[in-house]
């Protein structure tokens, strides 16, 4: 049996899959449209004061997916990624509960912790969907979970929006955590192991960490380069989650209901996108144009968020952005061709790792960039700065990847 037989036993298999990174995106965008309110009510502070606020909070959930991560990816390598999935949405139940609850600012970080360990269920995800799927599918697989983000995007803002205004800031919350706990009964039912266990490895602790999971892969130069413009292409994602709700409040005068509408129609867009452009655009130009094309469309995009001049030329730079998504999938494949099937679980492990470092230091700075050029001491005040620096990260990651198309070459 090969391992792309042994996965396929489901057909529910991807299925489940979509919906654990949906639920998981469900869950940040059900968040974005409360809680500058929730947080804003549980600390007396204004907007600007809140927006620091929810920068520690991502930074609690960032480190914790930093610290997590290469742990799942090698016990996924161990033991399977059935149980490690299933573990991960639990978890991520566990949190929205909690969240609803909280009856102080400190609850909410022990939520988003317990939200950043569950979140490492990306690394699990990225190495089912490397076992089931023939290298040269995998842009077009790897699509289908930026499809779920982008319409996690559409749900969970709308739920946060809707459910927010009409039952109040938590409400979301709990219906998030139903979700989340319906989906543990679903894959307990359905999902299929996909690594049998002959093709399993050893769990080892010096492997399981961000530099030990690093030191192990360092034998593969260009992927080294590679994971670096991950880094930087997450660096600049981390603008979204982070300020969008507060510089729309802020240059725009949204509320809650027009950030989770302006959400909607993102979500609504990326989905289209990642279900689309990959398996269309992939087999016709290659990988390699594909992450160009995709990070080109990426520096616009931002830049243009950055210097809109109204609402609408905002809404209009969401068209690029989202045709830029077809960068992401074919860069994860390319990065999956350069390990052996046995170390998948670690590749994704530590990837992950270090995207949520960057989290760690990019749900800190964008906000804090947003704050200091708004701020009554600003040198100039651009509410943009922190959409500015995003491209500038897209065009570093550009650079990198063409530098390592030669190390290839050579």
């Amino acid at each position: 049996m090969t391992k792309h037989q042994h996965g396929s036993g489901s057909p529910y298999a991807l299925a489940f899959i979509f919906m654990t990174m949906l639920i998981d995106t469900i869950g940040l965008g059900v968040i974005i449209p409360v809680s500058p309110g929730l947080i804003a009510m549980l600390t007396g502070e204004p907007i600007s004061g809140a927006a620091r606020w929810g920068g520690w909070l991502f930074f609690a959930y960032a480190l914790m997916q930093f610290l997590c991560a290469p742990v799942i990816g090698n016990l996924s390598d161990r033991f399977g990624r059935r149980p490690l999935l299933i573990l991960s949405l639990a978890m991520l139940g566990m949190d929205y509960a909690i969240t609803g609850l909280s009856p102080t600012i400190a609850w909410l970080f022990v939520g988003r912790t317990l939200s950043g360990m569950a979140g490492a269920s990306f690394t699990t995800v990225n190495a089912y969907i490397a076992d089931i799927t023939p290298p040269e599918e995998r842009a077009a697989k790897f699509g289908l979970v930026g499809a779920a983000f982008g319409l996690g995007f559409i749900l969970g803002p709308a739920l946060g929006g809707f459910v927010g205004e009409h039952f109040g800031l938590r409400a979301p919350f709990f219906v998030a955590a139903g979700l989340s706990f319906a989906n543990v009964l679903f894959g307990l039912i359905v999902l299929k192991e996909s690594l049998p266990p002959d093709r399993r490895r050893a769990f080892e602790w010096g492997r399981a960490n961000p530099l030990g999971s690093l030191r192990a892969l360092s034998r593969f130069p260009q992927l080294i380069l590679l994971i670096a413009v991950l880094v930087l292409a997450q660096f600049a994602h981390d603008c979204l989650p982070s300020t969008w709700s507060y510089y729309t409040m802020l240059k725009f005068g949204w509320g809650p209901g027009d950030i989770a509408w302006s959400l909607v129609a993102v979500g609504a867009l990326s989905a289209v996108s990642y279900a689309v452009l990959p398996g269309l655009l992939v087999p016709r130009i290659g990988e390699a144009r594909a992450v160009y094309l995709g990070f080109v469309c990426a520096v616009a995009a931002y830049a243009g968020y950055a210097f809109a001049g109204s609402s609408w030329i905002f809404y209009a730079w969401m068209i690029p952005f989202t045709l830029g998504g077809v960068g992401g999938p074919a860069l994860n494949a390319i990065m999956s061709h350069q390990v052996p099937a046995t170390e998948q679980g670690e590749l994704q492990g530590a990837s992950s790792s270090l995207t949520s470092l960057t989290s760690v230091v990019a749900m800190w700075t964008m906000p804090t960039l947003f704050a200091w050029f708004t701020g009554p001491t600003a040198p100039v005040y651009f509410p943009g700065a922190a959409f500015f620096a995003a491209a500038l990260c897209e065009a570093g990651g550009l650079i990198l990847f063409a530098l390592s198309r030669k190390v290839r070459a050579s």
